[in-house]
């Protein structure tokens, strides 16, 4: 991936994300993915995290930029995924929006390997911002 904006995630997603990865029996190239993330991000207190940052359970507002289309999609862990707009971080779109601000790009493997281009818009909510994390 050639576009790779600096990302910011929380102590307490770092490491239930890491008890993600720990657990998978079948460590394919999204796990991969997610643990380079992982390795590249600078991680900061759940309360020190600001509000424009995708955490794990924030709904964002996206734009594909050769479309134009809009997307809103809650980023969850892979038992919750599954209902509409809802992506597991495991997901190749899911792993890339982790930590992302708002105005950063993403480029996103598409349809037919076709790359697509991802323009943050909004986190419409974030657990941590709500006061609604899990310890």
């Amino acid at each position: 991936m050639s576009n790779t904006p600096a990302i910011t995630i929380t102590r307490l997603d770092l490491q239930r994300l890491e008890r993600l990865l720990d657990s998978l029996e079948d460590f394919g190239p999204t796990a991969e993915a997610l643990e380079r993330e992982l390795a590249r991000a600078q991680v900061v207190g759940h309360d020190e995290v600001p509000a424009g940052v995708v955490t794990m359970n924030s709904r964002v507002h996206c734009r594909e930029e050769s479309s134009g289309k809009d997307y809103h999609l809650t980023l969850v862990f892979p038992e919750d995924a599954g209902g509409e707009g809802k992506v597991s971080i495991l997901a190749p779109v899911g792993s890339a929006l982790l930590g992302l601000s708002v105005g950063q790009q993403i480029d996103w493997p598409g349809p037919a390997g076709k790359p697509l281009k991802l323009t943050l818009l909004a986190v419409e909510y974030q657990p941590e911002a709500a006061g609604a994390y899990q310890r």
